[in-house]
């Protein structure tokens, strides 16, 4: 019988990845990852093309498992246990360590549904009324669309629909949101908003993000991991990770500088 994953205390570091590698059958997309992820606190993950960024933000929920072939070497610690344990199901990670893609994805339900439905599969007992509107709230879309709560959530806008998946995400309760580029196709205003919600949701949980824009990841996160393609290997490795300021100010690693300010990438 698998077990849940039990916390008994909040320690400052939430997600820990030691001797990270991430295989598709005998491809190896990232290697030898070490790094953490500290509460209530944004985590950027930048780099070019092709270096396993995604892999990597996947591999903290366990969704890269999802992929025929794939499987990982090493340990994610998560609240002092390792996700990657055979003990640990995989569904009750996903609950606890949510997800937003690239391309807003919402359920072709109204927009009550889209929020109401993974609680109520997740077992909600509570008034779902409330948990509806907090979760809209929570997701600065409440006041958008507190009329229309009936209305198909296919129907929103881009930068609304990318809300409302956030808003969904939240419905279950995680500990941990991650983002994958989660405002890559949206015009510059949508974009502000969800980086002002991204500001807004730190208080209450750890954020970490993908991200291809500098500017972005200078902005909103508090630290920021560099990947790159290892020469040796050809398989994405994070060859800094820092504080954020430090990433775009003063880097240890004259690759990440070139990256940061534009020399290649």
């Amino acid at each position: 019988m698998q077990q849940n994953i039990e916390t008994t205390e909040k320690p400052e570091l939430v997600i820990e990845t030691r001797n990270l590698n991430i295989f598709y059958n005998d491809f190896r997309a990232v290697s030898n990852v070490n790094m953490s992820v500290k509460r209530h606190r944004i985590t950027a993950i930048i780099g070019p093309s092709g270096c396993g960024k995604t892999t990597l933000l996947r591999s903290f929920n366990r969704m890269n498992e999802l992929v025929p072939g794939s499987h990982a070497e090493g340990e994610v610690i998560f609240d002092g246990q390792n996700l990657y344990d055979p003990m640990v199901d995989p569904v009750e990670v996903r609950y606890r360590i949510g997800m937003v893609f690239q391309i807003a994805n919402p359920f072709p339900k109204s927009i009550y549904e889209n929020i109401a439905w993974g609680a109520r599969i997740h077992g909600y007992r509570g008034r779902m009324d409330g948990l509806v509107e907090s979760c809209l709230r929570q997701a600065a879309l409440w006041d958008e669309v507190k009329d229309k709560l009936n209305q198909s959530g296919l129907a929103l806008s881009g930068g609304q629909q990318q809300r409302l998946c956030i808003a969904r995400a939240l419905a279950v309760q995680p500990e941990v949101i991650l983002m994958d580029e989660p405002a890559s196709a949206l015009d510059p205003i949508a974009t502000l908003k969800i980086e002002e919600l991204i500001q807004e949701l730190k208080k209450n949980y750890t954020i970490v993000i993908v991200t291809h824009n500098m500017q972005q990841a200078a902005r909103v996160s508090d630290y920021t991991a560099m990947m790159m393609l290892s020469d040796a290997q050809r398989a994405g490795t994070v060859i800094e990770y820092n504080e954020t300021n430090i990433i775009f100010t003063r880097p240890q690693d004259k690759r990440t500088e070139d990256y940061v300010t534009g020399r290649f990438g």
